[in-house]
C-alpha cells in the first residue's frame, strides 16, 4: 500500500466532489451520496449492501469504518470501481488513527 505524506494532485472531479461534500470525500460520505443519488431510503440500501439500516446510519454518520474488503465487496454490488472503495476505506482507516498519510491504490 504506497502512501505519501505530501499532498497528491487531486482531479478537478475529486475537488468538486468534496466542495460538494464539505471537506475530503471519506467512503461514508460516498456511500450516502449513492444512496441519495438513488432516491433510496437507509432501509432499503442497507437491505441491498447487507446490512442492518442503524449499521449503515452508524457509517453515514462517521461513527463506523467499513474493512477494505467490504468497500471493495460493496463496489462490486453497487457497479463502482473497487478501488475508488478501497482506497477511500484505507483512507477513513489512517484517518481515524490520526495518521496523515494519503492513500494510492493500484492494481497488483
Amino acid at each position: 500500500m504506497p502512501t505519501s505524506k505530501s499532498v497528491t494532485r487531486r482531479s478537478d472531479a475529486m475537488r468538486f466532489l468534496e466542495q460538494l461534500s464539505g471537506g475530503p470525500l471519506t467512503l461514508a460520505k460516498l456511500l450516502r451520496s449513492i444512496r441519495e443519488g438513488e432516491s433510496t431510503t437507509q432501509s432499503e440500501f442497507a437491505a441491498r449492501l447487507g446490512v442492518s439500516k442503524q449499521h449503515l446510519s452508524h457509517i453515514e454518520n462517521g461513527r463506523k469504518v467499513v474493512s477494505p474488503e467490504r468497500a471493495a465487496r460493496w463496489a462490486v454490488l453497487l457497479g463502482y470501481a473497487e478501488s475508488q472503495f478501497v482506497r477511500l476505506a484505507l483512507q477513513d482507516e489512517l484517518h481515524r488513527a490520526g495518521l496523515q498519510y494519503t492513500v494510492t491504490v493500484d492494481a497488483a
